[in-house]
């Protein structure tokens, strides 16, 4: 097995384990089980549990913010950015069930609740354009001001519980009813 394969496979089998069965459902001898690799191997790709748990989080907010860049409207104006970022977050976690799974375990943990307070939405060597739309709608004073996690909780919290009854089939989201909810949350933080 090569190594990328076996580093490929640590992250997937962790990744499921984690998201249905959470942090404490998934110690390393079973996502070791699930991957097909021998407990040791884990650790010669990640020095313990906390590395492997921040790294799979890391590397899915890459995406997540990789996905939204591909065709983010720059120069537009921050409604136009806005709904770009809810609309694009909707689709990608309603393509990657799983990473949204992850995420929310994430979120719903002492990990989260850590990385929440030290950066929200950053992701070391990508832009962040979360907390860029925050500014510069500050500053075009075209959103209300507010203290940027409570902006966050209004404007972002929303779609994330969308998603969430979306995967656990409560509602079915499409195009129109998530274009709905996302201008719906630009209405809640415009001024």
């Amino acid at each position: 097995m090569a190594k990328q394969k076996k580093w490929e496979d640590i992250i997937r089998a962790a990744m499921d384990l984690i998201a249905k069965q959470g942090f404490h459902g998934a110690p390393m001898s079973m996502i070791a089980e699930k991957a097909g690799v021998g407990i040791g191997t884990i650790y010669r790709y990640f020095e313990n549990r906390d590395v492997l748990i921040r790294t799979i989080y890391k590397e899915n907010e890459e995406k997540l913010v990789a996905f939204l860049l591909e065709k983010y409207p720059y120069g537009q104006p921050v409604r136009e950015c806005f709904l770009h970022i809810g609309t694009g977050a909707m689709d990608y976690f309603i393509q990657n069930p799983m990473d949204f799974k992850y995420s929310e375990q994430f979120h719903n943990s002492p990990y989260g609740a850590v990385h929440r307070r030290n950066r929200i939405f950053a992701s070391v060597g990508q832009p962040d354009i979360f907390m860029e739309l925050y500014e510069k709608g500050a500053a075009q004073q075209v959103i209300k001001k507010l203290p940027p996690a409570v902006f966050f909780n209004l404007a972002f919290a929303p779609i994330v519980w969308s998603v969430r009854d979306h995967i656990q089939g409560i509602v079915q989201l499409d195009g129109a009813l998530a274009r709905l909810i996302v201008t719906s949350c630009w209405d809640s933080v415009k001024i």
